[in-house]
């Protein structure tokens, strides 16, 4: 595990209202709070960042701390992909967002070379196992592979950031082990 690291977790844009409309006010906001914890998490010395470049709320917060790296180069920012080709069925647009990222990206992990039907969930699993906090834009819904990850970090005791994408409401969790108990 790295220290001072955190992995990002969060929806897709199918599951969000205003779908790949980024111009909607509430996308707008979302990704403002997004920012302002990870800027957060910065001022309190995190300098590794895992994101699994999904589309949206990963590569919302690639993009924010490759922004942020500007001023604090000391930020190192982590590409983990599930497998070679995740972005070729996206859009044109999408697909040149993804690369740039990865361009300038510190590290690129492949946590599989080729897909198969767990490299997601492996992916998802690595970022949490290699993180010591998990930032997640979360609807609180119990399927789908965000819900899964959340689960898992809990599961492993990590501390969990949880931005409600409709509301930007946060919630925090504490570290517990794997007893249910707290620690510190």
């Amino acid at each position: 595990m790295l220290t001072k690291c955190c992995a990002f977790t969060g929806h897709c844009p199918g599951k969000f209202p205003w779908r790949y409309n980024e111009a909607d006010s509430r996308c707008v906001a979302l990704k403002a709070v997004l920012a302002e914890q990870i800027a957060a998490l910065v001022n309190t010395g995190f300098t590794q960042f895992l994101s699994g470049m999904a589309e949206a709320a990963d590569t919302w917060s690639a993009l924010s701390v490759l922004a942020l790296r500007e001023e604090n180069p000391a930020l190192n920012l982590y590409c983990v992909l599930p497998c070679e080709g995740q972005a070729d069925k996206w859009t044109a647009s999408s697909q040149e967002l993804y690369r740039s990222v990865l361009d300038r990206a510190d590290s690129i992990v492949y946590v599989s070379r080729t897909y198969h039907k767990d490299c997601m969930l492996n992916r998802n699993r690595f970022l949490v196992d290699h993180a010591n906090i998990l930032l997640a834009v979360y609807n609180g819904e119990r399927r789908g592979g965000t819900a899964a990850t959340v689960r898992y970090a809990q599961k492993m005791g990590r501390k969990i950031i949880m931005i409600d994408p409709l509301t930007q409401a946060l919630t925090q969790s504490e570290k517990t082990c794997a007893d249910g108990t707290r620690r510190n």
